[in-house]
């Protein structure tokens, strides 16, 4: 929830963590929820992801940095700094059409070797690469179930 999609990227910090208070109320044991904390900004990312972890999440997602086009040794170094700030399970995101910029293969097998990055959210739709990629890191599809 409160990945980038829909209303998120014009909802303040404190909406964000009331909207997943409410959604954990909600959902009580019966679901996993993984917050969105990634911006732009390594030090709001960080901020975020303590805030969602305090507040009980699950999992974190985090996205590319938008905007700023970081060379990829920047996003491993956003990225990592993201999830050494927290002992939630770090989701990546990754939608180049909104954020420009690609993890790169290289890139994404480095941050693989971080404890608490478990996964990445792939937007390419590169079904090969997808499948190379979880060969190469040990990351599984999880299939998600609708109720």
């Amino acid at each position: 929830m409160s990945g980038t999609t829909g209303e998120s990227p014009t909802t303040t910090d404190d909406e964000k963590l009331r909207l997943l208070r409410s959604v954990l109320e909600a959902v009580g044991d019966r679901a996993r929820v993984i917050a969105g904390a990634g911006t732009y900004d390594t030090a709001h990312s960080i901020h975020l992801a303590k805030a969602c972890a305090a507040e009980g999440a699950h999992g974190l997602l985090v996205v590319t940095p938008y905007y700023s086009k970081p060379p990829q040794s920047g996003l491993i170094a956003h990225f990592t700094a993201v999830a050494d700030a927290t002992e939630l399970p770090v989701l990546l995101y990754d939608i180049p059409p909104r954020s420009v910029v690609p993890i790169e293969p290289d890139t994404l097998r480095a941050l693989a070797a971080h404890p608490n990055i478990v996964g990445v959210k792939d937007a390419k739709g590169d079904l090969h690469r997808g499948g190379q990629l979880m060969a190469e890191t040990g990351w599984s599809i999880t299939p998600v179930t609708m109720r």
